[in-house]
């Protein structure tokens, strides 16, 4: 099984091989561009990502981050990760950084002790969403029970186990997947970590009650990778920021 993993994971470097070539050159060049500031999410307060990369990992910290979390990365975003850097400059206001563990002295293990190894990922679901929005659908409405205290003390029970459930099933909405930025008014973006849709982008938008959305692109519901979803925003942030800024004034460095 060993030898199996190897291959498989060396197919999957082979794959995405040339994909980063030069993107991290070109991101970091927009730092000069006289239109960068039009670039949403570049320049905001202490919030923008301002065109920064931070430094790459090395094989073997993305390989701690792993068995931190207990799951291998897909390879696109892996290889971003090794290739182009740990966050920083991105769609939004930027990817969020991963930070791989700080190294600690091993402990002595017990005698006959049991290594532990990272809980198993959940399978990410989006098909969550509908289920959640039945449940929304089905919360207790206090007119459908009666004016008794009895009848109250019901509606307060309903109503408390529905709201512990909807609490459950709103969290279970991005198991499997991983926030990889944050696009404003707690909007979020997520790349799938696990199940059919492992390597595919959505929108985490549970903020106004949608749950979680594929990303879609040109209005096309073919679903997006993690490659083509930063290079779409790179190929137009490249396209806003190199256009010279209207009236006689320029930007401030």
């Amino acid at each position: 099984m060993a030898g199996l993993h190897g291959e498989t994971a060396a197919a999957g470097r082979s794959a995405v091989s040339g994909v980063w070539a030069g993107v991290r050159e070109r991101v970091l060049a927009l730092r000069d561009a006289p239109n960068r500031r039009a670039v949403f999410g570049a320049y905001f307060k202490e919030h923008g990502h301002r065109f920064e990369l931070h430094p790459v990992l090395t094989e073997e910290q993305v390989a701690a981050v792993e068995r931190q979390q207990g799951v291998r990365f897909p390879e696109e975003y892996r290889s971003f990760l090794l290739e182009v850097g740990a966050g920083g400059a991105g769609p939004d206001y930027g990817l969020f950084t991963i930070k791989p563990p700080e190294p600690a002295q091993a402990p002595e293990p017990a005698p006959h002790s049991i290594p532990t190894t990272p809980p198993a990922p959940e399978t990410f679901r989006p098909e969550r969403t509908a289920e959640w929005e039945a449940h929304q659908a089905a919360e207790p409405q206090r007119s459908a029970y009666g004016d008794s205290d009895e009848d109250l003390a019901r509606f307060r029970d309903a109503y408390a186990a529905w709201d512990k459930r909807d609490d459950e099933l709103l969290d279970a909405l991005t198991e499997g997947a991983l926030h990889v930025s944050e696009q404003g008014c707690a909007y979020y973006t997520l790349l799938a970590m696990t199940g059919p849709e492992r390597g595919t982008m959505w929108n985490d938008v549970r903020a106004v009650g949608e749950g979680v959305v594929p990303y879609e692109l040109h209005g096309s519901t073919a679903r997006v990778t993690f490659a083509e979803w930063y290079a779409h925003w790179l190929t137009r942030a490249e396209r806003l920021a190199r256009q010279m800024p209207e009236g006689p004034e320029r930007p401030a460095a």
